[in-house]
């Protein structure tokens, strides 16, 4: 595994169809050893977490990591928060645009980049009932197209 080598842990799909992502930021994860196995053996998810700004430090909640299964007394609590390396203009950043109305921080992805742990955050604005309901026929339309493209290749 190379030096920028990526390779996917978990990813959160439904933070697409849930929210609008208008910025993404790379941050590190402060973790114990026996969380970094686990993750290596891809037991991870971070489907129902989220992220919020404490005491000007950016935390994450919700992640599930699977105990480790060697890992007896040293395991942690697997949905425990953990906090977000990221530099201090990035948060205030951060900070500044979640005041605005709408906003939030969700969790796109957890890989490993070369040998460290990354987790994806997007600054993600709420869509509402009609906005999905445009997405699903955007999707419907592309499905039926690729069909009919696929048919007229076929004769």
């Amino acid at each position: 595994m190379g030096k920028n080598s990526i390779k996917l842990i978990a990813n959160n799909k439904k933070a697409y169809f849930d929210y609008f992502i208008d910025d993404k930021f790379e941050c590190g994860i402060s973790l114990a050893g026996t969380e970094v196995k686990s993750l290596r053996m891809g037991k991870c998810s971070v489907k129902e977490s989220f992220v919020r700004i404490v005491n000007d430090e950016v935390m994450i909640y919700g992640m599930h990591i699977s105990p480790y299964e060697k890992g007896n007394i040293f395991n942690k609590d697997p949905l425990r928060e953990r906090k977000l390396l990221m530099h201090r203009y990035e948060i205030n950043k951060l900070k500044g645009k979640i005041q605005e109305k709408g906003y939030t921080l969700v969790p796109l992805q957890v890989y490993f980049k070369g040998s460290l742990v990354k987790v994806e955050i997007g600054l993600a604005r709420g869509k509402k009932l009609y906005d999905k309901r445009a997405d699903i026929a955007k999707k419907d339309q592309r499905r039926e197209l690729e069909k009919d493209f696929k048919v007229k290749n076929l004769y």
